[in-house]
């Protein structure tokens, strides 16, 4: 398929690198360093520059257009609402937000059916360690090594990757364990259920040595995302319940990312059949088209705040835009199967094409996931599974990562790239033709990285 679009301007694209370097200062970036591709447009997968060159979106673009690019009932939502109302304080009752919260309660596990709203993840995380740590009166968080949870005050600290470390204050009442991960464990397991009863151990001689009494909560990405995508072994997530009910912790799901269809399932949760007692959702909520993010609430602690104030709120919590674009995008997933299509991508093309792959190029030490949402680990030397640049990897430390990223690029396939692995995460609506598209340049991108193998 070409990667050539129609709609090709390299004056109008210049122009916009040029106002781009001269005002925009971009995140986790050397702002002298960083090279932004101007965006013309995007449709469904896809999306593309102004020279005329056409990406398969791999990467979702932060994991999150999870109806693709474009979606023309969200948009037509999006219209509607803006002709009508554009904004209303939190403070008032809106039909909008009524719906968009019905929706979302729905179809969130158990009674987690009142809904706090924010601007994304991170102010979700926020929030949900505030309600923890109010409703139990405790201050200790515990949270995973391999984890992200956002960029503000909490839930950076909170975040186990590299990203953490400039902003950890080592005072933020944050405790991290390490969650299981059969294939770089922690714990020399040698199956999944030995990971997991090691991994359940450990979480609770942490818990134990810290004091139970200053925990407040546990805070887990249902399934991690940035972090590797390493679905939790079968009885995990039902553990960490047990030891949450047993010592009086609240127990929090991170969906930001796994969440609105991303595993084949409305939420991950459900594939393992846990309930929490907070849930944290942005992202594929409304695919991003407008900021919105949330809280999913159980009935045990939304009553905490029945007679006694919650101390939070937000300018912009139920953005009438945001919500109106939440309720069209859970609508057409529902209306459109989406989230069965998820589930039928992965088990049928992606998760068979990835194991292919693996089987043909040395540099796959692993491949894992689940619906729309995989990870490939690519690897220096399969037998001793040494990665194929180190942990935190930068400039020609990671050349091989780049080298590999620029071969997907070059052919017309945008990847999403952490540390030594590819992340697998096309929008939930990818055709079967996309996906092998995807899988095909992939293919070929995976030869570059098997240069760098031993």
């Amino acid at each position: 398929m070409s990667t050539q679009h129609p709609t090709a301007d390299p004056a109008a694209g210049a122009a916009v690198k040029a106002a781009d370097r001269a005002h925009v200062f971009h995140s986790w970036s050397a702002q002298g360093l960083i090279d932004p591709l101007a965006v013309a447009g995007a449709e469904g997968s896809y999306f593309w520059d102004y020279d005329g060159n056409r990406y398969l979106d791999f990467s979702c673009q932060l994991v999150n257009t999870n109806i693709g690019h474009q979606h023309p009932k969200v948009v037509a939502a999006i219209q509607e609402q803006a002709a009508r109302m554009c904004t209303i304080a939190p403070g008032f009752a809106v039909d909008v937000r009524s719906e968009a919260a019905r929706l979302v309660a729905e179809r969130t596990p158990g009674d987690l059916d009142k809904i706090f709203f924010t601007n994304g993840g991170a102010e979700a995380v926020e929030n949900a360690v505030r309600m923890a740590r109010l409703h139990t009166g405790r201050p200790k968080v515990l949270s995973a090594y391999r984890s992200y949870h956002g960029a503000t005050a909490a839930a950076i600290n909170l975040t186990g990757d590299p990203r953490r470390w400039p902003s950890d204050t080592a005072s933020a009442g944050v405790v991290h364990f390490w969650a299981p991960f059969l294939y770089r464990s922690p714990f020399h397991s040698g199956s999944e259920q030995q990971e997991c009863e090691r991994a359940l151990a450990h979480l609770e001689n942490t818990i134990v040595f810290e004091g139970p009494a200053t925990v407040a909560a546990i805070v887990l990405e249902t399934v991690p995302g940035t972090a590797g995508i390493m679905v939790p072994p079968p009885g995990y997530l039902a553990g960490v319940r047990e030891i949450c009910d047993r010592y009086g912790i609240v127990f929090v799901l991170d969906e930001v990312m796994a969440g609105f269809g991303r595993t084949g399932r409305w939420f991950a949760a459900d594939h393992f059949g846990v309930i929490p007692d907070l849930l944290t959702f942005a992202k594929g909520v409304n695919s991003g088209y407008v900021p919105l993010g949330g809280v999913a609430i159980s009935a045990e602690i939304a009553a905490t705040f029945d007679e006694r104030p919650y101390p939070g709120g937000l300018t912009y919590s139920g953005h009438p835009l945001a919500c109106a674009s939440a309720v069209a995008t859970i609508n057409a997933m529902a209306e459109e199967g989406i989230v069965e299509n998820a589930a039928r991508i992965g088990e049928q093309v992606l998760g068979p094409g990835l194991r292919e792959l693996a089987e043909r190029h040395p540099s796959v030490g692993e491949v894992r996931g689940m619906g729309v949402f995989w990870a490939v680990e690519l690897v220096k030397d399969r037998a001793t599974r040494e990665p194929l640049v180190p942990y935190n990897a930068a400039g020609e430390a990671n050349a091989p990562m780049g080298a590999f990223a620029a071969a997907c690029k070059k052919s017309g396939l945008w990847p999403f790239v952490n540390m030594n692995r590819t992340h697998v995460v096309p929008p939930c609506t990818v055709t079967e033709e996309e996906a092998k598209e995807g899988l095909a340049i992939l293919d070929e991108a995976l030869t570059v990285a098997d240069g760098f193998t031993v």
